[in-house]
C-alpha cells in the first residue's frame, strides 16, 4: 500500500492579517511569503508523526528594516550558544536555520555557518570571536567594536545569533487494557531564541523566542529527537519573521512547519 505524504495549504498561513503597510511590507517580502507557500506546497507529507506546538514571541522589526532587505544585503550566521548545563547540546542548531532558510526565503543571501566560522577563522578574528561570544553570554550583547570587524570579515551587513534555553526529554508509561500493550509517551520541551543584528551599526534589528512541546506515543525505542524539536521551532520563528508577526502558536495544522521535520528514509515506506 502506498502512503502519500500530502499537504494540502491555506494561503491565509504565511500572510499578514488585513492589508500590509506599503512602508513596512513591500512587494518583495509578499514574493518571499509567496515562495514559502510553493516550496511548502512541493514537499510531500503524511500526518505529522508528532502532536507538537509552538509558541513564539517576536520583536517588530527596527526602525526602516524588511526582511527583503536580505534579498540584497549578505546575512550571516554565527554558530549557537548554549548555558553551561546545555554546553554541546546546541550543535547542529545553526545549520538546521541555514537550512530552513534555504528552503523557505531562497532568495536571501545567507552566508553559511560554515563559509562564517572559515572566514573568520582565515582573517585572524577567531580570538575575537571567541571574546565577543564570552561577553555575551552574560550580557546577551554583541560588542559593537568587534561585531563590526567580523562583519566585515563575513562580508555580511547582518547576522543571526542563534541560541538553545533549554532542552528536556520525558517518558510516561502506560498500560492499554484493550491490545495489551504497554505504550509510552515520549515528549520533549525545547526554548531557543534568535537575533538578527546589524554588523555595521551594532544594534540589534529583530529578535524572537520560541518554545516547543512535542510528544509522541510509540511502542519501539525511539526519542522525540532534539532535531525535529530544533526545526518546528526555528520553522516558527522564520516564520514570525517573514510575516511581520509578534506573537504566534503554531501546531501540524501548519504544514509548512510541519514538513520541516525529517522523517528518516529508512523509515519511508516504499511505493
Amino acid at each position: 500500500m502506498t502512503h502519500c505524504r500530502k499537504v494540502v495549504y491555506h494561503r491565509r498561513v504565511y500572510r499578514p492579517p488585513g492589508k500590509a503597510s506599503p512602508a513596512r511590507f513591500g512587494s518583495s517580502t509578499l514574493r518571499l511569503a509567496g515562495l514559502v507557500l510553493l516550496v511548502a506546497a512541493l514537499a510531500a507529507c503524511t500526518p505529522s508523526i508528532y502532536g507538537w506546538t509552538v509558541r513564539t514571541s517576536s520583536t517588530p522589526p527596527a526602525g526602516s528594516f524588511q526582511p527583503s532587505n536580505l534579498q540584497n544585503e549578505p546575512v550571516a550566521i554565527f554558530e549557537a550558544m548554549a548555558p553551561g548545563g546545555l554546553r554541546g547540546t546546541e550543535l547542529g542548531l545553526s545549520h538546521h536555520l541555514a537550512d530552513i532558510l534555504g528552503t523557505v526565503a531562497p532568495t536571501f543571501k545567507v552566508v553559511s555557518p560554515r563559509d562564517t566560522a572559515s572566514r573568520i577563522n582565515t582573517r585572524g578574528l577567531a580570538p575575537d570571536y571567541v571574546r565577543m561570544r564570552t561577553d555575551y553570554e552574560q550580557s546577551n550583547i554583541l560588542e559593537a567594536t568587534t561585531l563590526r570587524k567580523l562583519g566585515a570579515a563575513v562580508e555580511a551587513r547582518y547576522v543571526f545569533q542563534p541560541r538553545l534555553g533549554a532542552f528536556t526529554q520525558t517518558m510516561t508509561v502506560r498500560f492499554n487494557p484493550w491490545d495489551l500493550r504497554l505504550v509510552q509517551t515520549r515528549s520533549s520541551i525545547l526554548r531557543l531564541s534568535l537575533q538578527l543584528w546589524d554588523t555595521r551599526t551594532g544594534e540589534p534589528v529583530w529578535s524572537s523566542i520560541a518554545e516547543a512541546s512535542l510528544s509522541s506515543e510509540v511502542v519501539l525505542q525511539d526519542p522525540v529527537y532534539l532535531e525535529d524539536a530544533v526545526r518546528i521551532a526555528l520553522g516558527g520563528v522564520v516564520a514570525d519573521f517573514l510575516r511581520g508577526q509578534t506573537s504566534s502558536t503554531y501546531t501540524p495544522l501548519n504544514k509548512a512547519i510541519d514538513s520541516l521535520i525529517r522523517v528518516p528514509k529508512s523509515e519511508e515506506k516504499p511505493d
